[in-house]
């Protein structure tokens, strides 16, 4: 059975029992900016660090997570950061007991009973990975607990796993694999849900800060997940980019929206045009919600705004190329504008 993940890169992975086995999907783009942040990446997993993809929503760090582990060519063991996780969620718990009661009556007038009870144990995905050398995904990890997270200190640096009695494996330590290699991604710390995870884990990843695509990849994107012609996701990337300039150390709107609005097109049958009335509300309804939260007297100017780039933009028909993103000065009708810091 297979799934997309779908995000703004295009990845496949066939479900192996408690794993899985990542590969690039028919609407895969892979460009040099891909190719140069992979090719990071597996330079440092090949000597056995981890790797840990950290950026806002929206930048593909899962996507090119499940990338770069295709390219080590072992199945995956995929866990999602949870507020409730504890060490068990990650390495396994006792699951129950297994109780056994032997009667002999083979002798008529002798009866011979034997009862056994042992507790059974269940390994969870940490574990697993770390015995059969799987790659880790760790995704959004500092969604859980830093407690939760400890086991993984002796696993990246002193390669074994501290195991709880009675775990089955017949020791207190398991050795981890020599093929086992760990890559993690994260949001931001002032995210909601988001924990401070500890100095000594963080010290033990290589961390590859990740950005918004550049401008040759998000068209490709857009149109790899649409089928819309290169001229109409060349305009949809450059609003969505101008827009990025709006509000304070703002993240959005994100690749997602170049994809929402090129897929309402293509449905549509309707092009990137300003005077197409399809292209002005999607765009109007997929970017005015709270994209960078731009206020005057507490109401948003969101619709305003995104009307204002569209005209810009769209002003010869095309989408202009090689502009550059103005900043944030205002225009001076517009002075008393406020932007807010997205939180």
């Amino acid at each position: 059975m297979s799934g997309n993940f779908e995000t703004a890169l295009a990845v496949k992975a066939e479900s192996r029992r408690d794993s899985v086995e990542p590969e690039a999907g028919p609407e895969f783009v892979e460009t040099a900016y891909v190719q140069e942040l992979s090719k990071r990446a597996l330079a440092y997993l090949a000597v056995g660090y981890p790797v840990h993809f950290a950026g806002p929503p929206g930048t593909g760090k899962t996507t090119l997570a499940f990338h770069v582990a295709a390219q080590l060519q072992r199945p995956v063991s995929m866990i999602h950061g949870d507020d409730e996780f504890g060490s068990s969620d990650l390495i396994g718990r006792h699951s129950g007991f297994d109780k056994r009661k032997l009667i002999d009556n083979y002798i008529r007038n002798v009866l011979k009973t034997e009862e056994s009870m042992k507790m059974t144990w269940a390994d969870n995905r940490l574990t697993t990975a770390c015995r059969d050398g799987h790659t880790l995904i760790y995704d959004e990890f500092t969604r859980s607990r830093p407690e939760a997270n400890n086991a993984l200190l002796s696993i990246l640096e002193e390669k074994f796993l501290n195991l709880p009695k009675a775990s089955g494996e017949g020791s207190a330590y398991l050795e981890v694999h020599p093929d086992f290699r760990a890559i993690f991604t994260s949001n931001p710390e002032e995210y909601a849900g988001v924990h401070k995870t500890q100095d000594a884990l963080m010290d033990r990843l290589i961390t590859i800060s990740l950005g918004h695509f550049d401008r040759e990849t998000e068209i490709r994107i857009a149109m790899a997940k649409s089928g819309i012609p290169r001229g109409d996701a060349e305009t949809i990337v450059e609003v969505v980019r101008r827009l990025r300039g709006l509000g304070v150390n703002n993240y959005r709107p994100t690749i997602r929206a170049c994809i929402a609005i090129a897929r309402i097109l293509a449905h549509a049958g309707a092009r990137a045009r300003a005077q197409d009335p399809v292209f002005q509300w999607a765009c109007r309804d997929v970017l005015r919600t709270e994209t960078a939260k731009v206020t005057r007297d507490g109401q948003s100017l969101m619709e305003e705004k995104v009307g204002e780039v569209i005209k810009k933009v769209c002003g010869s028909g095309t989408a202009p190329r090689g502009i550059k993103v103005q900043g944030k000065k205002e225009p001076k009708k517009n002075q008393g504008v406020k932007y807010a810091d997205p939180q």
